[in-house]
């Protein structure tokens, strides 16, 4: 049941950050559901590869590649969705920011600590 909300929370939070960003749309609230399947496993099986390739930059940038790499799985879960649509790295760069943060806001603010 945590990981249904969890995916609602980022399906919503993704959906309506497209409504402030002129750089990354959303064809429907489906699309933004099938962005949040597919960014989770993307975060469970690509990330980890992309994390340890990208671990002397993330060292030598004291973290800050991660947020590249956050950009990546972005684009890289757009590749895979024909209802979405980035228009370029830095969008998906400021995207993932706000996703990250607006989704921990949410989702710090809706679950009961369990």
């Amino acid at each position: 049941m945590n990981l249904i909300i969890r995916l609602l929370i980022t399906a919503g939070v993704a959906f309506l950050l497209t409504k402030v960003l002129p750089g990354v749309h959303f064809d429907g609230f489906s699309s933004a559901i099938i962005f949040a399947i597919v960014l989770g496993l993307l975060n469970t099986f690509v990330r980890p590869i992309l994390g340890f390739f990208g671990l002397p930059l993330t060292i030598l940038t004291l973290g800050l590649f991660s947020l590249v790499i956050n950009a990546l799985i972005i684009l890289l879960a757009e590749y895979f969705i024909s209802g979405m649509v980035v228009d370029g790295f830095w969008w998906a760069f400021i995207f993932s920011i706000l996703l990250s943060l607006c989704t921990s806001l949410v989702g710090s603010l809706l679950t009961d600590g369990d």
